[in-house]
C-alpha cells in the first residue's frame, strides 16, 4: 500500500475527511471580473478599508502579523497568493531542483507568501529572486522572515514585505518543502488563489470566494469616506457628520 493509500485509510479511520476539507481545500471559484481588473481596482484602495470590510464578514483576523514591513513605504499592491512553506533545515540536497520547479510554476499577477516557520537564520528572499519573479510578472512577495541583497531589490520596481533583514544564504540553513498549499502565518491562513492586498500599513488575504464582494463594498467605503473628509474640511461639526451617517 502506497503512502497516499495509507493516508486515506487512517484519514476514514479517525473521521477526519471533513477536517481536512476544511484545512486544505482551495477554491477555483472564477472572479466575476478579469484578473487585472480585479486587482487594479484593488489598488485604487487602502488596507484599512479591506481590514473593516472583512470585519463585516465575521472575518477578524485577515490582517498578516504587524512585524511585517514594506520595504518601500509607496508600495500599494494586489495580487493573487502563490504561497510557500519552507523550514531551518541542514539538508541541501535537491533544494536548487525544487526551487527552481516552484520558480517555473509562478505566474503572471502571483503575490508570493512565504511561512518561514520562523526561520531566524535564513535569507529566503534575494536580489536574484526579485529580478527572476520580476521577468515572471509576478507582482510582489511577502517574507515572513528574513531578505537580503536590498540594494539589488530596489533597483526594481518590485513591492517586498519582510520580517528583517541578514544576509546568510538559504543553502544549508533551510529547506523549501511545499508550495500552493494553504499555509499559516500569525492567525491567517492563505490559500492558493486567495487576494493578497498590501500597503504601508500592512498585508491583508481577502479569501478568494468573497473576494469581489469585499472590493465593491470597500469602494464603498472608499466613496463615503471621501465625503466625511468634505465635510471636516467644510468646518462641519461632529453631530452635523454623525447625523449624516459620518463616522470617525
Amino acid at each position: 500500500m502506497n503512502n497516499e493509500n495509507l493516508l486515506q485509510k487512517e484519514a476514514k479511520m479517525m473521521k477526519l475527511e471533513k477536517l481536512i476539507a476544511q484545512r486544505e481545500g482551495v477554491s477555483d471559484k472564477p472572479f466575476a471580473v478579469p484578473v487585472k481588473e480585479l486587482l487594479q481596482r484593488y489598488e485604487q484602495l487602502y488596507t484599512g478599508a479591506i481590514s473593516d470590510v472583512l470585519r463585516e464578514f465575521c472575518l477578524l483576523d485577515q490582517a498578516l502579523p504587524g512585524h511585517l514591513r514594506p520595504l518601500r513605504d509607496s508600495d500599494v499592491v494586489a495580487g493573487i497568493a502563490f504561497t510557500v512553506k519552507s523550514a531551518p533545515n541542514v539538508k541541501i540536497t535537491g533544494e536548487m531542483t525544487f526551487r527552481t520547479q516552484m520558480l517555473d510554476e509562478m505566474g503572471e499577477n502571483a503575490f508570493v507568501v512565504w511561512d518561514t516557520s520562523n526561520d531566524e537564520k535564513a535569507t529566503l528572499w534575494g536580489g536574484v529572486m526579485t529580478a527572476t519573479a520580476f521577468g515572471k510578472g509576478v507582482k510582489a512577495a511577502c517574507i515572513d522572515g528574513g531578505i537580503r541583497d536590498t540594494k539589488q531589490i530596489l533597483e526594481k520596481p518590485f513591492p517586498v514585505y519582510y520580517k528583517h533583514r541578514i544576509p546568510n544564504g538559504s543553502l544549508g540553513r533551510c529547506l523549501i518543502t511545499h508550495y500552493q498549499i494553504p499555509i499559516k502565518i500569525g492567525d491567517v491562513v492563505i490559500r492558493p488563489g486567495d487576494v493578497v492586498f498590501a500597503d504601508c500599513d500592512g498585508v491583508v488575504c481577502v479569501p478568494r470566494d468573497i473576494a469581489c464582494d469585499v472590493l465593491v463594498r470597500a469602494e464603498e467605503i472608499r466613496a463615503n469616506e471621501k465625503k466625511i473628509f468634505g465635510w471636516v474640511a467644510e468646518g462641519q461639526n461632529i453631530h452635523q457628520i454623525t447625523e449624516k451617517g459620518g463616522y470617525f
